[in-house]
């Protein structure tokens, strides 16, 4: 059976290729763990959210040559993960017994 890790690079090889951005390299690391800060920091569903308006975004910036690939999706990342609250503030903490 195949380890978690190898099936999300294969995955991610995969939609690279379906998408024709042969050549980008996806911080698999990076994209979990913001997807994480807004799930347990908002609501489960601003995982996905979260993390394809970063990416959205960090492909404007490539788009527009205002930053490398490296540099717009780093930026997006942190940029997403600053907007989180943190844990004790979080709309969902507060709904926690």
């Amino acid at each position: 059976m195949k380890k978690q890790d190898q099936i999300l690079q294969e995955w991610s090889a995969q939609l690279i290729k379906a998408f024709e951005l042969e050549g980008t390299t996806i911080d698999i690391d990076a994209i979990l763990s913001l997807a994480g800060d807004a799930a347990h920091s908002i609501v489960r569903p601003a995982a996905p959210l979260t993390t394809f308006i970063a990416g959205y975004a960090a492909g404007l910036a490539v788009a527009s040559q205002q930053a490398t690939e490296e540099v717009a999706m780093e930026s997006a990342i942190e940029a997403a993960r600053r907007q989180c609250p943190p844990l004790e503030e979080s709309p969902t903490a507060t709904d926690a017994p």
